[in-house]
């Protein structure tokens, strides 16, 4: 999305990244405290139903659930970006530079990228354990690769990350509306940190590690991409180009024109096995989420989509059921031009207002004096807690989740396109899922007694 960022608020915008990175952290902070109590699969789901009452966490689940589909969709397409630039043969359809091509080829990619990735789900855990794990070192280790050669190219000094390229002449507030522009970037790479506590029933020791994991990977995605992109601005060869504001240049041209075309097209196949990775882990966490409401019998067929195989101990229809739907959402917005974006958006609004949807209720338990359960291990020893400081940073937290849903939701042409469904489609949709969720919370939940599903009660619970 580099592009994206680049072509709202040109060079400057590398400052809306740590602006974005500290109010994802305060969340960051809330989810640690809560994973320390609460280390259960769901994260969000399961934190928001204890914080906030049930009908508020089945709410939380139920948007949490679309937008980590709508997520899937979204990092899939990313495919568009590096690999038609790896070979041109990756360009199915039609011409890179023509954006209704792009976007059709986006979702040609994005397909098969989720069709490996609900194989791989469906496979069991082992083997997406291992390809996560070679995944997420590659990725470290290339990114701290890259970002020395591109910092070893640089052509010229920091002065450029002040240079708006006269993006805010005559805006009514300047500079202030294509840097908001230009953070739906860093607000689409610096979520999805909850994961961590998503996955908590499948690690050891998980009320120590839910909570640092957490925190480390926002801490490292934060840091990682801020250097990558200032290492971008610095090596460009011509900042002025307007391919940098387009898909089909943006890093990936950078990366090829700085390092050369063998060097650049390494480095960009190491991007596309990253994004493979990442969408890996965003399947995972969405079939995980889907299990835990099943678990409570809080979804449709809840039977069917509970049951764990014993032999590859990995819900196997939620994995289907995920990679089905969101192909089907990339083949309907196939025609889209700004299909990217557009599912970006919807993404990044969604699982923000999903964690609105745990920080808001766990501020206002803070300020009815009712604090979470003091979360101590096995000896005894107490675990992650922000003590004094829960108040304001919860408070930051919650006010900064607001801020991203509104600022995301706005309708600019200058992301969106003039057409009004992509312009308005973040507002538009939201607004149904929110109506389809509380009816059908309304009509099917309300008034029956939470329960665990018999098959997944502790034999004490039996």
């Amino acid at each position: 999305m580099f592009y994206l960022g680049y072509g709202a608020g040109g060079p400057a915008f590398v400052w809306t990244w740590p602006s974005v990175f500290l109010g994802q952290f305060t969340v960051g902070l809330c989810f640690a405290e809560l994973a320390a109590v609460w280390p259960l699969s769901g994260g969000v789901y399961q934190w928001s139903r204890r914080t906030g009452g049930r009908a508020v966490g089945w709410l939380a689940g139920w948007v949490y659930l679309s937008g980590s589909i709508v997520s899937l969709a979204a990092v899939a397409m990313a495919l568009q970006g590096p690999l038609p630039q790896v070979s041109r043969a990756f360009q199915i359809v039609g011409d890179a530079s023509v954006k209704a091509d792009s976007a059709r080829n986006a979702v040609v990619l994005g397909c098969a990228l989720i069709a490996a990735t609900t194989a791989i789900n469906v496979a069991g855990v082992r083997l997406m354990a291992r390809i996560n794990n070679i995944g997420v070192i590659a990725e470290l280790v290339g990114a701290a690769i890259l970002i020395v050669l591109l910092l070893g190219h640089a052509r010229r000094g920091p002065s450029i990350l002040f240079d708006e390229m006269g993006r805010g002449v005559g805006q009514r507030w300047g500079y202030f509306g294509p840097a908001t522009a230009a953070a739906l970037m860093a607000s689409y790479v610096l979520y999805g940190f909850d994961t961590a506590g998503t996955l908590a029933e499948e690690t050891s020791n998980p009320r120590r590690r839910a909570p640092r994991a957490i925190l480390q990977a926002l801490a490292a995605a934060a840091t990682a991409g801020a250097l990558l992109i200032l290492g971008a601005i610095l090596a460009v060869p011509d900042p002025t180009r307007p391919e940098l504001g387009r898909i089909d240049g943006g890093l990936s041209m950078i990366v090829k024109e700085v390092l050369g075309p063998a060097l650049g097209t390494f480095f960009l196949a190491l991007v596309v096995f990253a994004v493979f990775v990442c969408a890996l882990a965003v399947h995972a966490g969405s079939v995980r989420l889907a299990f835990a409401m099943a678990r409570e019998d809080d979804l449709p067929m809840s039977g069917l989509l509970g049951r764990v195989p014993r032999r590859t101990r990995a819900p196997a229809l939620p994995a289907l059921l995920v990679g089905g739907l969101a192909s089907g959402l990339l083949i309907l917005n196939i025609d889209l031009p700004h299909v990217v974006e557009t599912l970006c958006s919807l993404a990044i609004v969604w699982v923000n207002l999903a964690y609105l949807l745990v920080t808001l209720p766990m501020l206002v338990n803070r300020l009815r004096g009712c604090g979470l359960p003091e979360a101590c291990d096995a000896t005894g020893a107490r675990l992650f807690s922000m003590g004094r400081l829960g108040l304001p940073v919860n408070a930051i937290a919650a006010a900064w989740g607001i801020a991203v849903v509104v600022n995301v939701s706005w309708p600019r042409a200058i992301v969106y396109g003039t057409g009004q469904w992509g312009r308005f489609a973040a507002p538009t949709w939201t607004i149904a899922l929110l109506a389809v969720g509380g009816l059908y919370y309304a009509t099917r939940r309300r008034g029956r007694p939470p329960a665990t599903r018999p098959e997944h009660r502790a034999e004490a619970d039996r």
